[in-house]
């Protein structure tokens, strides 16, 4: 079962993707299983500092170069999940 604080974090990490890659209303139509690499054109390299960028300044927390993985960047879930394990750590 997802917390409340999961839920949102999901919902933030889909706006927050959604204003970085510039994707209009296909933002609405992401959801936990969205992929991101390979899924969605617009996430290319420099796309991924970007989005890296926006999620320290929004979340408030810090993303080591180790953990830019393709893994951390697979689904809107995987990406939710690490943001969601950065913000516990930083609390």
């Amino acid at each position: 079962m997802m917390t409340v604080d999961a839920v949102t974090t999901v919902e933030d990490v889909k706006s927050l993707l959604g204003e970085a890659l510039q994707l209009g209303s296909r933002a609405d139509e992401l959801d936990m299983s969205s992929r991101l690499l390979g899924g969605l054109p617009e996430l290319d390299s420099f796309a991924v500092v970007t989005v890296i960028a926006a999620l320290e300044e929004r979340f408030d927390i810090r993303v080591h170069d180790e953990e830019i993985t393709a893994d951390t960047f697979a689904s809107i879930e995987s990406l939710s999940d690490f943001v969601e394990r950065k913000r516990r750590k930083a609390a």
